[in-house]
């Protein structure tokens, strides 16, 4: 997260599409997906000048976010299963995506080329997160969360949170030191503890976290929970 930063945005998906409301100067403006599918996720580009969505029917959306325009619907003839979650990389020339096959794939967005594909989850792929570095990205599913050196294209590390429910959503502190996930509650690992629990944050709702992200500076972690409501919680410093 950013701070200083004068637009503010805020992303919403129903059933066949998706709607953009961006706040500048009291100006409101609303966008249509093309996709015929749900919208899934959505991600925003590093120079907060675009975004993508993600959608059931097996494609993503280029968008520029001034006109609300889509430059490019892409689908892929190698893809034939539903999007699940999305995510740019830092240096904003790569995407992630997972589907609910277990598959991750990474795109070159310029050319839209999957040029590089993972099946090492056993379940429907629920999140991505990429480091600030850009070196490791961090995936999650009802089988656990994946962390992967990007250098080598290999699993690292795998984190079993949960025995009885999935894992929802994963995120990077800017310095990559720091991974929260979340599902049955909210938790944090260390890089410096090999990744190892470091705070837990417990009593959230029946149906667990859905969405989770670091404030400004890792101050403070903001917990999207499944009863609509959104948590913050203060961190020490380290």
């Amino acid at each position: 997260m950013q701070q200083g930063v004068e637009e503010a945005y805020s992303f919403s998906s129903t059933f066949s599409s998706c709607k953009l409301i961006a706040l500048t100067q009291a100006s409101l403006v609303l966008c249509s997906s093309p996709a015929c599918a749900e919208v899934v996720g959505v991600t925003m580009h590093p120079s907060r000048k675009y975004f993508v969505t993600g959608s059931a029917d097996a494609s993503w959306c280029f968008y520029d976010l001034e006109t609300a325009s889509c430059l490019k619907q892409v689908v892929d003839d190698s893809v034939k299963e539903a999007y699940t979650t999305l995510q740019f990389h830092p240096d904003g020339l790569i995407l992630g995506t997972g589907t609910d096959k277990n598959m991750i794939r990474i795109w070159e967005v310029k050319q839209q080329k999957n040029v590089a594909s993972f099946a090492d989850h056993t379940a429907p792929v629920t999140s991505l997160a990429f480091s600030e570095n850009g070196y490791h990205m961090a995936s999650a599913a009802a089988d656990g969360v994946k962390l992967w050196d990007l250098r080598k294209l290999k699993v690292i590390k795998t984190l079993t949170p949960y025995e009885d429910s999935a894992c929802n959503a994963v995120a990077f502190d800017y310095s990559g030191q720091y991974l929260a996930v979340g599902g049955a509650d909210a938790r944090i690992y260390g890089q410096k503890q090999d990744w190892s629990v470091v705070r837990n944050f417990p009593d959230m709702p029946k149906k667990g976290v859905m969405s989770l992200k670091f404030g400004p500076d890792a101050k403070s972690l903001l917990v999207g929970a499944s009863d609509h409501n959104l948590r913050i919680f203060s961190l020490p410093t380290q």
